[in-house]
């Protein structure tokens, strides 16, 4: 059976669910990357769906760019908090003995705008500047290490390892142990289904783990005078310097994936649409100023956070449906950035793309991603150095995906460099 027959046999499938009975929220459509499918049935038939029985319960989903930007930008009647429920579709503290963190994302006005405020310095323009000779130097020492011609995991040797180094200097965390960051990050969003953490428990301990190494680092900054690097930021400003055990630990890991799951995912995914879409990739090697309008296309075309989550405070309506007080929002930020209405072409990858960013990957109001410009930053610089030195990064095999609701990520990407 060839690729395109199969994937007419699953539109068929898909086509043949009643649409009450569609369930977004199961990982391995998103493993198995078929999940657009059904959110583009979605959006033509039932834009704001409500699923009645699922493993994470009832939920609402929102499809469309629009309608997503409405709840977005409305935190007085969509609610971030965590004690009902947070910011992803599994509620935050649902599992049995997860531990009940606290983080600015799953908070509202006020207290999130204190916290949020108080580690944008990290992230602000001028530090970007002062960041971007540091990002760079990283960049052509990862690709001036890659072997010509051989095929190896372009997600291990690349991806990881740029995203790790930029994080291990926000953090100012120890240069050898810099891979703790990258198994952290897997591990906050990680079920025991998908193999990066045997249980639920075992998740749990090493986020412990990583809450006292981050101690450690804590109780040296408190101690010397303040630095621009996000630990020494927290430990003292007045805002966040007596945050409680495990809202440390939760602002701590929203920083950790923030800085290293979405970027690492984009870099992989910019590399797999070029290879999906060669005349794409012949107008980039024509024309490097493409990388400019390239990179918020590949964010939005990767979108590595697939969704965002919110709790209605009031009854309110959306796109002619009631949403009741209490219930499960969930903006699918993948789907609005295929929403044709909004975005021309929106299924298709064009780096030449015009208002190219445009799109959802980094949400809207007051939580709209404070990293966003220093995502943009790190893609910009490895495109630019990876056109100075090689033809084609050509995939060589299938990219194995992440099995997640959450995140949309690329776990292995086999590629062989062509030099120019």
């Amino acid at each position: 059976m060839s690729i395109d027959t199969m994937e007419l046999d699953t539109a068929e499938k898909i086509a043949a669910i009643p649409i009450d009975e569609i369930d977004v929220s199961r990982p391995s459509l998103f493993q198995q990357d078929t999940i657009g499918l059904f959110f583009d049935r979605l959006r033509k038939e039932k834009p704001v769906h409500y699923c009645r029985e699922s493993h994470v319960g009832p939920f609402w989903s929102i499809t469309k760019f629009d309608d997503i930007m409405a709840v977005d930008t409305n935190h007085k009647v969509f609610s971030s908090e965590a004690k009902l429920g947070g910011i992803a579709i599994q509620d935050m503290h649902s599992v049995e003995g997860a531990l009940e963190l606290e983080m600015f994302i799953a908070m509202d006005p006020p207290k999130h705008d204190q916290q949020r405020k108080a580690v944008t310095p990290a992230v602000a323009p001028s530090n970007l500047l002062l960041l971007e000779p540091t990002i760079r130097e990283r960049a052509c020492q990862i690709l001036d290490d890659l072997p010509i011609g051989e095929e190896f995991d372009w997600v291990d040797k690349v991806s990881i390892e740029l995203t790790t180094m930029t994080l291990a200097t926000l953090f100012d965390f120890p240069w050898e142990e810099r891979r703790k960051l990258t198994r952290w990050s897997d591990v906050t969003t990680a079920a025991p289904e998908t193999g990066i953490v045997a249980s639920y428990e075992a998740r749990r301990e090493e986020l412990i783990e990583c809450a006292m190494y981050f101690k450690g680092l804590w109780d040296q900054r408190v101690n010397e005078p303040p630095r621009n690097d996000l630990i020494s930021i927290m430990a003292h400003s007045p805002v966040t310097k007596d945050m409680p055990f495990l809202e440390f630990l939760g602002n701590l890991l929203l920083l950790i994936v923030g800085g290293n799951d979405t970027t690492r995912n984009s870099i992989s995914g910019g590399v797999l649409a070029l290879n999906q879409n060669p005349d794409e990739y012949r107008k980039l090697n024509d024309d490097r100023s493409l990388i400019a309008s390239m990179v918020p296309e590949i964010i939005r075309w990767q979108t590595p956070l697939t969704h965002m989550r919110r709790t209605a405070l009031q009854d309110w309506e959306i796109g002619g449906k009631q949403i009741k007080k209490g219930d499960k929002v969930v903006m699918w930020y993948l789907s609005g950035n295929r929403d044709e209405t909004v975005i021309d072409q929106a299924d298709r990858f064009i780096i030449d793309r015009k208002n190219p960013r445009h799109h959802l990957s980094f949400g809207y109001g007051i939580h709209r991603c404070m990293g966003n410009r220093l995502a943009e930053l790190q893609l910009r610089i490895i495109w630019e150095e990876i056109h100075k030195r090689f033809a084609k990064v050509e995939v060589t095999g299938e990219p194995e995906r992440l099995y997640s609701t959450l995140v949309r990520g690329i776990t292995k990407l086999p590629v062989r460099l062509h030099a120019r």
